[in-house]
């Protein structure tokens, strides 16, 4: 599926590809990898809730800054929740970046191999083959509690708004 109208660059209109989700859905499964080469699947983080941080590339500014930000978040927050950065990104090249930026609290997945992620939450960009910036937050129960495709993918995503419905998935 196809959709126009979603996301800009620099405001450039842009497609997007892939089954648009709404709150109250259930989160599809997907695979990616990790900067191992492992791959990850939705499974992998059952029972916690899921907050699903997807950048273009972990080698632009607002994503390093995006990634860096939550990986602070995730230092703060209880063990029950995950942070998870989907990005299209290399594995090899998301190594790189969390050995030099010191992230280690955030979970990194490539999903460059089968754009599956992107594919399966609608944000797959078809022109440059990147995904779209944007928050996707699952409770345990694996609904969608929260959905943020930020219209401009040069623009940062709106943090605090994020981080308050993680914390009502806490209470």
């Amino acid at each position: 599926m196809e959709r126009k109208n979603i996301v800009t660059s620099k405001g450039n209109p842009l497609t997007l590809i892939g089954t648009p989700l709404k709150v109250g859905d259930k989160v599809p499964d997907f695979v990616a990898l990790d900067k191992d080469l492992k791959e990850i699947r939705l499974k992998d983080f059952s029972g916690k809730i899921k907050v699903f941080s997807v950048t273009p590339s972990l080698d632009t500014p607002v994503c390093n800054l995006q990634a860096t930000r939550f990986n602070e978040e995730a230092g703060r927050l209880p063990s029950d929740i995950v942070i998870v950065n989907v990005s299209m990104d290399l594995p090899f090249a998301i190594s790189r970046f969390c050995t030099a930026g010191g992230i280690d609290k955030i979970r990194t997945l490539s999903d460059h191999r089968d754009a599956s992620f992107g594919n399966a939450y609608g944000v797959l960009i078809k022109e440059l083959r990147l995904l779209a910036r944007s928050i996707f937050i699952a409770g345990k129960d694996d609904v969608l509690r929260y959905i943020e495709i930020v219209p401009d993918i040069t623009n940062h995503p709106n943090y605090e708004k994020a981080l308050e419905a993680v914390k009502a998935l806490t209470k």
